[in-house]
């Protein structure tokens, strides 16, 4: 009898053992250092929210973050990849903040198999011709916020206008985006270096041009010194500046008053009225003491949507095809209202047009103008082959 016991005590704890040692590994990776370096550590603080939300368990299970740097440079995102995978042993891998750190690490994720949940980065290739099964944008496509400025800007009987951009995969698809919609004449197209800190040139050439209107995309520090020249040279009063990842929670404060009067669209505000938004932006102001940003929800919604997947896989995070499968079909409360996947795993979700204005108080807010594009879905999905 005593053998029995014993053997049936040692089975039990064999069962057992696995599931209490169980834990998932996820590979954090973004830009966190250099003027840029604010859009990655709002990633990450919403990926914390999201973690704090699930009680720090992913899926119930004992969750391990690796945090890398990608430095915003492809080769650096490459070699960390390769880190996370190869040695590290993650289950999955989230983050990243610009689309040519992306494109770089999208061939050594999708060919082991490793699921990548993007927290920003929405390049068009990867919406398209690149798609995969382990791919999924927890953020955008990366043209549709231009997409729908462009589109506010059609309505609004706007009929010359003139757009800047940095040179690199982004830039490009996001004035693609706009001039998708836009249907009226760009009177200049212009590509500057990625991390340019000075535009005088640039600005003169508006000058000159006369538009109606400005449109430019500029995230991070580009968007600090982008904007404040503007409004240093007097441009805003005569040539109204419209943008997308440009003005936000993460660069306001330091534009200071030159972002008062500008117009951005986006997938998400923070006044946005359903219960996971408030809740989330309750928690992230108690966390970290201030508003969140764009880039903050879209951490936030990915480590929720991991959580979910994690639970619809019954935690085998161990199981490539099962993890990816869970992840396609999980169900979670987004801080943008409802959520669905499109059949190239990208989002098919609303538009607003956000003003920036200054409060009775001095403040600087942002604030909801209405729904620009409703169930918006990318342009590239019919090049994906996916279904």
């Amino acid at each position: 009898m005593r053998k029995v016991l014993v053997a049936a005590v040692a089975t039990a704890m064999a069962a057992a053992g696995p599931a209490l040692a169980q834990q998932v590994k996820v590979g954090f990776v973004a830009t966190f250092s250099g003027p840029n370096a604010a859009l990655g550590d709002h990633l990450y603080q919403g990926f914390q929210v999201g973690l704090d939300h699930a009680g720090g368990k992913l899926g119930g299970l004992a969750t391990e973050i690796l945090k890398e740097d990608d430095q915003l440079k492809p080769d650096v995102g490459v070699q960390v990849v390769r880190k996370l995978i190869d040695r590290d042993k993650v289950d999955v891998v989230s983050g990243v903040v610009f689309s040519n750190v992306m494109m770089a690490i999208h061939k050594p994720l999708t060919e082991s198999k490793t699921p990548m949940i993007s927290a920003n980065a929405g390049p068009s290739p990867i919406a398209g011709k690149l798609c995969s099964p382990f791919f999924f944008a927890a953020s955008w496509q990366n043209d549709q916020s231009h997409e729908a400025v462009g589109q506010h800007l059609q309505t609004k009987g706007v009929k010359r206008v003139y757009l800047m951009a940095p040179n690199y995969q982004a830039g490009r698809d996001g004035l693609a985006g706009f001039k998708r919609y836009f249907k009226g004449e760009v009177l200049g197209e212009v590509y500057t270096t990625v991390n340019q800190p000075d535009y005088s040139a640039e600005l003169a050439q508006i000058r000159a041009a006369k538009p109606e209107a400005v449109y430019v995309f500029y995230p991070g520090g580009m968007g600090v010194n982008f904007v404040k020249q503007y409004g240093q040279a007097g441009l805003t009063k005569d040539f109204p500046l419209y943008s997308a990842f440009t003005v936000d929670a993460t660069t306001l404060a330091a534009q200071g008053d030159a972002a008062v009067g500008t117009f951005t669209a986006a997938f998400w505000t923070a006044d946005l009225d359903n219960a996971a938004n408030k809740r989330f932006v309750a928690d992230y102001q108690k966390k970290y003491g201030s508003l969140p940003s764009t880039f903050a929800a879209q951490g936030y919604d990915a480590a929720r949507l991991l959580d979910a997947a994690i639970r619809g896989a019954g935690g085998k995070v161990s199981d490539r095809d099962a993890l990816a499968a869970a992840i396609k079909k999980a169900s979670f409360e987004s801080v943008r209202g409802p959520f669905r996947f499109n059949t190239n795993n990208f989002p098919i979700h609303d538009f607003y047009l956000v003003e920036t204005v200054k409060a009775a108080d001095g403040s600087l807010q942002q604030v909801n103008r209405g729904v620009v594009f409703k169930d918006h879905a990318d342009a590239y999905v019919g090049e994906c082959a996916m279904k």
